[in-house]
């Protein structure tokens, strides 16, 4: 048997994932070259501070700043640095110069995706990026590899691990989003400057790539909506447990065919009323899932860790065995399947359900006025439920008029119908205020 030469491994980066990474491999070499038909050799850790301190011992010998020499002379490299740059220039260089690249980097893959996988194509290269969506979890393959022969629907996932531990902590404990956010913090799920979790920004570039991949279209990242969850309120939480629902933030990506007949693909990023039967509905704490639905294969679930050192490098340590055994067995590499085209619907062309609650007067035909608005905007009636008399959702005002909650779900409907409806709501005489709107999904 003929013994394959030692593939040599760049790896840029050396934080949390990078040096788990570095670890795993300098401890389980063994293993890895038995998986692979290759020894794999880590030839250096290129970092902007070689003396910076670290979580992990590793070989001081190993690091260079030095970057662009070290990528000269990798097979892979792997790319942890995050950021737009210089990992895109790091990245390009490497695929020109030959070398596979595994990467983690969901924010470069978001934006410059269509650009580094035609650079490695022309090269006969291939990028690898299972660690760039929720983290364990391996939901990057079977999109790409598994599910090629079926036809993706829909996509529903919690893609972010602080957001979905602060919703989690605001409908089990109570909790404020301040408080459960500053929990996270404590615990290091948040990070000083919440703002790409809790804003959304983190999900919509994993919705991007996920969109993406499903629907063999290139979804850029300024076409998914994004709405974060600063906006939800503990009292949302508190309402949504009693009607049967729980609040999380889903990245959602799915397949349409508008009302012309045009086939396209939505990507969105928002707060939403998930049942409480619902798989997704039971994903606590930090973790991720994504919930797929295909034609054929039917509704698929993958659950896990979203994020951490060691779970993400597990991740990027089985796209390296991958892409050593490529090495072994040549051949180019795979190139990305955007062949479709798909336009990317506004999110206005999308359908959904709503939740809006009313703060109202308390009198008679109030709800005969409020369903006209509705009506009147194309928008049809689930169900309602209000609370009127001696009820804890009653208030007096200073006038002596007495108001009531009026809580009302619609039925699916384009987005923009439902966006008028509640812009005139809000300008309805016997309307208060909206209190409250939340889109309705996996019902």
């Amino acid at each position: 048997m003929i013994e394959y030469r030692n593939v040599r491994v760049a790896l840029l980066g050396a934080g949390s994932v990078g040096s788990q990474v570095a670890r795993l491999l300098l401890e389980q070499g063994d293993d890895f070259a038995g998986r692979a038909g290759a020894g794999l050799e880590l030839v250096g850790i290129g970092v902007r501070d070689v003396d910076a301190p670290r979580d992990v011992d590793l070989p001081r010998e190993l690091f260079t700043t030095d970057v662009e020499s070290l990528i000269v002379g990798a097979d892979i490299v792997v790319e942890l640095i995050g950021g737009l740059e210089p990992a895109r220039s790091y990245v390009l260089q490497a695929l020109n110069s030959g070398a596979d690249v595994i990467t983690g980097n969901k924010a470069l893959l978001a934006s410059h995706g269509i650009e580094l996988f035609d650079a490695a194509e022309q090269v006969g290269a291939q990028v690898y990026y299972e660690a760039a969506v929720a983290g364990a979890i391996p939901i990057i393959r079977p999109l790409r590899d598994s599910l090629a022969g079926d036809r993706v629907q829909r996509i529903m996932g919690i893609v972010n691990g602080t957001t979905n531990f602060i919703l989690d902590r605001m409908d089990t404990d109570g909790s404020t989003l301040e408080d459960a956010l500053a929990t996270a913090t404590a615990l290091g799920y948040a990070e000083a400057d919440p703002t790409a979790d809790i804003e959304g920004y983190d999900a919509a570039q994993k919705a991007a790539i996920l969109a993406s991949l499903a629907f063999h279209t290139a979804v850029p990242l300024a076409a998914v909506h994004r709405e974060g969850i600063t906006s939800v309120t503990h009292d949302q939480v508190v309402a949504a447990r009693k009607a049967g629902y729980v609040v999380k933030i889903l990245a959602i990506c799915e397949r349409l065919v508008d009302d012309e007949g045009v086939e396209g693909v939505s990507a969105r990023v928002y707060p939403a009323l998930v049942p409480l039967s619902h798989p997704l509905a039971a994903v606590h704490g930090a973790k991720n899932a994504v919930f797929v639905e295909a034609e054929s294969a039917g509704d698929l679930m993958f659950y896990g860790a979203g994020a951490g050192g060691v779970e993400t490098a597990s991740a990027v340590l089985g796209d390296l065995v991958s892409a050593a055994r490529r090495h072994v067995i040549g051949g180019p590499g795979v190139a990305e399947s955007t062949h479709a085209n798909l336009p990317v619907f506004p999110i206005g062309r999308v359908s959904t359900r709503y939740q809006i609650t009313l703060d109202v007067a308390d009198q008679p035909g109030v709800l005969a006025e409020v369903a006209g608005v509705l009506s009147e905007h194309g928008v049809s009636v689930h169900n309602v439920e209000q609370t009127s008399g001696a009820t804890p959702g009653v208030t007096v005002e200073g006038d002596g008029v007495a108001t009531a909650t009026l809580i009302i779900g619609t039925h699916r409907a384009r987005e923009s119908d439902l966006a008028a409806t509640v812009a005139a709501l809000k300008n309805a005489t016997v309307v208060n205020s909206v209190t409250s709107v939340l889109r309705v999904e996996g019902a």
